[in-house]
């Protein structure tokens, strides 16, 4: 450990070196040690980044040893050469449902998309490409081709049940959408549009009556003084009250500055280019 810290010291005044010279001094300073773990100790002092440039040769000038390269870890290797995996979510015409899974670079490509189309953010948006439609929403996206509606690795219990139970019967017609005698697309996007305006409202509606009852509480003249847990809850209940206010502003000026596009409104219409 004393031969550890004296390294600690010395390498800031000599990252300048040459790489074979820092590992020698690296190696002097733990003698008796091999490349490869004087590597590992200094990584523990820098860190991997740092430590890898100075005390990892290509080779070492000393009589009668050789010395191979080989990778310091390698999970993290094969880590960054496999393709992150998506869990999809099919649903056709009809309102048949299917899942499978598929690599990232395998779906974009079979998609005619960019690796950037398949990204998840938080932001709302609706786009088009290659005469496909992505919305994102949350933690819900989506990709519509004329065809049929691809949902992307969803994560959450309410959306299990509504992709299920709800969303095929609206593709299919069944439901309440006002566009159900529209091409396939339409009918896609107000169901996911829906959706999401069902989600607003079944946050205003828990919200709501909490708000009012703990109003009603700290204004009724039964208590002289004021409770300062119920301070706390209408706190915490109107910061919750703003972010739903915020999602419900970046919603409609999304659906907004949609409908004053009228290239993009033009471009989601699939069918038009894809079935004249």
């Amino acid at each position: 450990m004393e031969c550890l810290r004296s390294l600690a010291q010395l390498l800031p005044h000599v990252v300048g070196l040459p790489r074979r010279s820092l590992c020698a001094l690296a190696l002097g300073l733990t003698p008796g040690t091999r490349p490869v773990v004087a590597y590992g100790r200094a990584t523990e002092l820098l860190g991997r980044r740092r430590a890898a440039p100075l005390c990892w040769p290509r080779r070492l000038p000393m009589t009668g040893e050789i010395y191979r390269n080989r990778t310091s870890d390698v999970s993290q290797a094969t880590l960054a050469s496999v393709s992150p995996v998506f869990t999809v979510t099919k649903f056709d015409k009809e309102g048949k449902v299917t899942s499978f899974e598929r690599k990232k670079t395998d779906l974009y490509q079979e998609l005619g998309l960019q690796a950037r189309d398949l990204r998840f953010q938080h932001l709302m948006s609706i786009t088009t490409r290659n005469n496909r439609i992505i919305m994102r929403m949350e933690y819900l996206k989506a990709v519509i081709t004329p065809q049929c509606l691809l949902i992307l690795d969803y994560r959450n219990l309410n959306l299990e049940q509504w992709l299920f139970r709800e969303l095929p019967s609206q593709l299919a017609g069944e439901g309440q959408l006002v566009t159900y005698l529209l091409p396939f697309e339409f009918r896609a996007i107000e169901a996911l549009l829906q959706y999401r305006i069902n989600t607003l409202q079944g946050k205003l509606s828990i919200l709501q009556p909490l708000i009012l009852k703990t109003l009603d509480a700290l204004v009724d003249p039964k208590h002289s003084s004021v409770d300062r847990s119920k301070l706390h809850i209408l706190l915490q209940n109107g910061k919750s009250l703003s972010e739903l206010e915020t999602d419900i502003k970046i919603f409609k000026e999304s659906i907004l500055e949609l409908l004053d596009e009228e290239e993009l409104l033009e471009e989601l219409c699939l069918t038009k280019w894809s079935d004249p």
